[in-house]
């Protein structure tokens, strides 16, 4: 995807996409938003990869959305139906990140505001750099965060910290995300890919169908009653039972080696 403000790569088993706005502090644009739709959708259809890295060019990972773009198209003059459609599609990469099947990480540094935070609320995993400024600053707009940040912040820290990061536009550090559940990981500078690609090797000896079904019941299953949520843990079981990946792991554990899961 050369040329565009979203470029990818594949390394060792990750699907590594990187948002290319430098200059704007990888402010999120239009056309941005439309390749990670298209890049998500090359990575799900890959069976090398194993994980997916969200990061930013250059200083920062993403200052938020683009407010110029959004007002090239009018977005002040749209009627309540028009504005909804076009939050519908805005929505849709970050859903789309949140229910593929496979893990993703996001790479935090220096600034991650507003939809760059919504972005991130949609991996699975968030690892910070030293230093960097976290927020979520709508209400200082007179809006509120509305692509699945009011609703992904409150079910990753709780109501407490969600309100006081919305409610007040409070700027946090990587200190203060990792100890309310926001981010994983705290990394001194420069330690953002290392740390990410010590998961990714870490997931190479996990069976990549398990680690999917473990995920989407995890998100789905979070606010299910105990019983119900029980019979989705038997209904995606029942169907790992038969994969070569548990014969694999079953016999590689058997034979004291490393096992080569295949996600068959």
């Amino acid at each position: 995807m050369a040329d565009t403000h979203l470029l990818t790569e594949k390394k060792d088993g990750a699907f590594v996409i990187t948002l290319n706005r430098p200059e704007k502090k990888n402010a999120i644009s239009l056309e941005m938003m439309k390749a990670l739709d298209e890049a998500l959708d090359a990575a799900a259809g890959d069976r090398e990869v194993r994980a997916i890295i969200i990061r930013g060019e250059g200083t920062c990972f993403c200052s938020g959305i683009d407010v110029n773009a959004l007002a090239q198209i009018g977005i002040m003059g749209m009627t309540g139906m028009e504005f909804r459609h076009l939050l519908a599609k805005l929505q849709a990469p970050f859903n789309k990140m949140e229910a593929i099947e496979k893990p993703v990480i996001a790479l935090l540094n220096c600034y991650c505001f507003g939809m760059g935070l919504e972005m991130a609320l949609a991996a699975d995993f968030r690892i910070a750099e030293q230093g960097t400024s976290i927020a979520i600053q709508e209400v200082e707009l007179g809006l509120i965060p509305d692509v699945g940040g009011t609703t992904r912040l409150t079910r990753t820290v709780g109501i407490p910290a969600a309100k006081e990061m919305i409610m007040l536009a409070k700027r946090i550090d990587a200190d203060r995300a990792y100890e309310i559940g926001l981010v994983n990981e705290v990394v001194p500078a420069g330690g953002l890919m290392d740390a990410a690609m010590s998961i990714v090797e870490r997931l190479k000896g996990c069976a990549p169908l398990a680690v999917g079904a473990a995920k989407k019941i995890i998100d789905r299953g979070a606010h299910m009653d105990k019983l119900s949520l029980m019979e989705l843990e038997a209904l995606a079981q029942s169907t790992l039972l038969g994969t070569e990946d548990v014969k694999e792991g079953v016999m590689s554990k058997m034979q004291k080696r490393a096992p080569a899961f295949k996600g068959k």
